[in-house]
């Protein structure tokens, strides 16, 4: 059981609590109570990963210069490539946390270009614009907007 324990507790990415374990040990048929699990986790050594508080990302009280909002809500365009969006956002892996930006054509609401790194630099951004570019080759006058944050 202490095995089951273990991989259990692994399997949920150490955050398995007393309560959750002792249910999932009993749909396996182990006959075992709270008590005795907490004893055993304490045993064993497995304590529970607090989950990190959120923390924003986006600096939106910044000094720099703002672009004009040239879209001001009108969606969506009446041809390919008018206008793309990009936005960047977080996923976890198993090792640590990675940023992705992704470039979206507003009129099909298909990804035309994506960067992925583990550091939030203005490169990355740039990377995924240039693949939207070299993929799509836009005419002039497009439009590339974005949440207009740092």
């Amino acid at each position: 059981m202490r095995r089951r324990m273990k991989e259990l507790f692994r399997a949920f990415r150490d955050s398995l609590g007393s309560r959750t374990l002792t249910e999932n040990l009993r749909d396996e048929g182990f006959k075992i109570e709270r008590d005795r699990t907490c004893r055993l986790m304490k045993a064993l050594n497995l304590k529970v990963k607090q989950k990190r508080k959120y923390k924003v990302k986006t600096d939106s009280k910044h000094h720099l210069p703002v672009a004009e909002n040239m879209l001001n809500r009108r969606f969506p365009p009446q041809v390919p490539n008018q206008a793309w969006d990009v936005d960047i956002t977080y996923l976890r892996t198993q090792e640590d946390w990675i940023y992705l930006a992704v470039v979206i054509d507003l009129y099909s609401r298909r990804v035309v270009g994506w960067s992925m790194d583990r550091r939030m630099k203005k490169a990355f951004v740039i990377r995924a614009l240039m693949m939207a570019i070299n993929f799509r080759k836009p005419p002039p006058g497009l439009i590339h907007h974005s949440d207009r944050g740092s």
